[in-house]
């Protein structure tokens, strides 16, 4: 029984991890905000009547998001929390009576009920009147330098009328005209339109570029002042007209409401008024007016107690499931999608979604012919939520997987202990268009104008028959130009960018052989770790398995990739046609440090840095980390409740370094500045 909880609080870690890391970092979202915090609420409750078992780095301790290297780190003068959600009435009931029992009986307050933009989080810091700094959320603790995109947004105030040291916190959006107008012009140009505005804003708010911010048009709403009391201000409604006065962009639709009453007619007003804004909310947040109140309320590691978030329910739709039909990705894997009758469901006609896999059906019943209930799930996602079985009628067909490949015909076969049924065929033509469309993407290759359309007719040409064909197009150039569509500039840009995705760096190829288990982040982990492609392929299972935040599943299939000849073949191909494969550790130019060359565990909680930007840090001085102590442990790095490696570390005599030590050596170093 404890093995299996175990398990599962383990596995919740996991998945809530990759889901924050999809969001912040990605910009998308394969879950619903519902799905995800349910599992958060499972895994809360879980640490609960299980604190043995909680991990140190879990996400129910942290805010979900993080910073990039890409920008420079700024840490929060106060941290940046998340909010909690509750998604009914009978919720926000709970939180109230939460919020009495935190006070004395006869305590007064009121709630001040405000719009949840859906945007991007923001902190500006003025001085002397002047913008001096602008930064995202990140972690909650250190966020990312977006000064110069700050600048590049009309809304923001650059100069106020106001000496005193300042702090506003809010967030920045695009609106609903302003994504229409910039899809349509990336539907022109070929380029994906954004998902949303969410995406669209947090994607053009973090541009190394700020120019291309600019482009963008962003705006922002102010909501949080920092250290109120410093300005005289005690609470939040005041606050807000404070910095309305100063002349920051304040949302209007903020009421004062006395009691749960007040609060679900302002859910209703916002929600019958929400089709008719010009921006996205999902949304209502709930604050405590009373700001001398906070410390008595309180807070939880990621989350103040006295303000909450109220979600909108994902809207959903009925329509009738005509039929299932089956795609199959690049690594073969089938998937049945439902096409339905047209219906528009948040703003876009949905005619597909996914099913996901058999199981996903037969669990669910669903048949051919039924009504099913549909949403976009995080707002994005077409997704089949369940049938409507009162109103199955006689026309509903049974669902039957398929035993052969709808491609290539070739026999498929479902995988033992796993959803997923694949088809084996290595040229299987489906799995060819989307390996080299995969192989081309912006994320890996980023060969432009390659995209899964001339990917196509490129392949029915005859063109490209493998990855390593892209870069013989050249040969094709005179065919290319007899091509529909394809006129000289194109194709000489096609051809250009071709030539230029051979200087890319290394973990852009491993990302983009399309490798299981191994996306984005994991292909520079994997880079860093072992330098060039052949040290790479010729990686062992124990070293595989030794590198911090690669797990057993992960490293079976990096290991048995490089086991099959024909991936062999095809990286000795892109070899001798010139594409960059990395070079060795010693002829990398990084910095020398006290960690260089130590195999570390990190154990335990750092206060002043989270465990992956720490972990990325000493990877970066060319540290060794791994996740379990050994003989072979160089170092063992301990934070706050370090558990059974700090244990072992004793019992084995590695060196131990505290938390003190840690930081100061990083600052030493200056590896950290603060």
């Amino acid at each position: 029984m404890d093995n299996k909880i175990l398990e599962r609080i383990q596995t919740l870690n996991q998945l809530l991890k990759r889901y924050n890391y999809e969001y912040y970092q990605l910009n998308e979202s394969s879950v619903s905000d519902q799905e995800y915090n349910r599992l958060m609420d499972e895994l809360i409750e879980l640490e609960t009547l299980y604190p043995q078992y909680k991990l140190p780095d879990s996400p129910t301790q942290h805010v979900g998001g993080s910073y990039s290297n890409e920008f420079n780190k700024i840490k929060h003068a106060v941290p940046m929390l998340s909010l909690s959600n509750v998604y009914d009435e009978n919720e926000i009931e709970q939180f109230n009576h939460r919020i009495e029992e935190a006070l004395s009986l006869h305590q007064k307050y009121q709630y001040v009920c405000e719009c949840k933009i859906d945007g991007l989080s923001i902190s500006l810091v003025y001085k002397q009147g002047h913008l001096v700094q602008a930064s995202t959320r990140g972690d909650g603790v250190i966020g990312e330098d977006i000064t110069a995109n700050a600048f590049n947004i009309d809304s923001i105030p650059k100069n106020i009328d106001y000496l005193q040291d300042l702090e506003v916190r809010g967030e920045v959006y695009m609106s609903i005209e302003t994504l229409n107008q910039l899809n349509a012009i990336r539907m022109k140009n070929h380029e994906t339109p954004f998902a949303n505005c969410r995406n669209a804003a947090s994607g053009s708010l973090r541009q190394l570029d700020p120019s291309i911010t600019k482009e963008r048009h962003l705006d922002v709403f102010l909501y949080t002042l920092v250290d109120p009391t410093k300005h005289g201000i005690h609470k939040q409604y005041d606050a807000l007209q404070f910095m309305k006065k100063l002349g920051f962009p304040v949302n209007k639709e903020a009421k004062i409401c006395n009691n749960v009453q007040d609060i679900f007619a302002f859910i209703q007003y916002l929600g019958d008024k929400r089709e008719h804004l010009p921006y996205d909310i999902d949304g209502v947040v709930l604050k405590i007016n009373e700001l001398d109140l906070y410390e008595t309320i309180g807070y939880t590691a990621k989350a103040p107690k006295w303000a909450t978030a109220y979600k909108f329910p994902p809207k959903e739709m009925t329509t009738r499931l005509l039929d299932i039909v089956f795609t199959v990705g690049r690594t073969g894997r089938i998937t049945p999608n439902a096409v339905l009758e047209p219906v528009k469901v948040a703003g876009s006609t949905i005619r597909k979604a996914t099913l996901h896999n058999e199981d996903f059906i037969l669990e669910r019943d669903i048949k051919i012919n039924d009504i099913v209930v549909i949403r976009k799930a995080g707002d994005v996602i077409p997704e089949v939520v369940r049938v409507v079985k009162e109103r199955r009628d006689q026309s509903a067909k049974d669902f039957k997987m398929i035993d052969r490949c709808p491609i290539c015909n070739e026999p498929i076969y479902r995988e033992e202990d796993k959803a997923a049924h694949l088809c084996i065929n290595i040229d299987c033509p489906a799995r060819l268009l989307e390996s080299i469309t995969h192989f081309a993407s912006r994320k890996a290759m980023d060969i432009d104008g390659l995209g899964e359309a001339n990917v196509k007719l490129f392949v029915e040409q005859g063109f490209i028959k493998s990855v390593a064909d892209i870069y013989h197009l050249k040969d094709f150039e005179y065919e290319l130009k007899h091509l529909p569509g394809m006129g000289e500039k194109s194709i000489a840009n096609l051809l250009q960018a071709i030539e230029k995705s051979k200087n890319n760096a290394l973990e852009k190829l491993v990302f983009g052989l399309g490798i299981p288990e191994v996306g984005e982040k994991t292909a520079k982990i994997l880079v860093n770790e072992f330098s060039t492609m052949d040290r790479l392929m010729n990686a062992t299972m124990e070293q595989l398995n030794e590198i911090y935040s690669i797990g057993e599943i992960m490293a079976d299939a990096i290991y048995h990739y490089f086991r099959e000849q024909k991936n062999l073949q095809l990286i000795e191909t892109l070899k001798e046609i010139g594409l960059n494969m990395g070079q060795e550790t010693s002829q990398r130019s990084v910095k020398d440090s006290f960690f260089s060359n130590k195999t570390i565990v990190l154990t335990g909680t750092l206060s002043f840095i989270g465990r992956i930007e720490a972990t990325e840090l000493l990877e970066s001085v060319n540290a060794k980390m791994t996740s379990s102590v050994s003989k072979k442990t160089s170092l063992v790095i301990v934070g706050n409740n370090p558990g059974s490696k700090y244990d072992k570390a004793l019992a084995l005599q590695i060196p131990i370094m505290d938390e003190e030590e840690f930081h100061h050596q990083l600052m030493e170093e200056k590896l950290i500045l603060f």
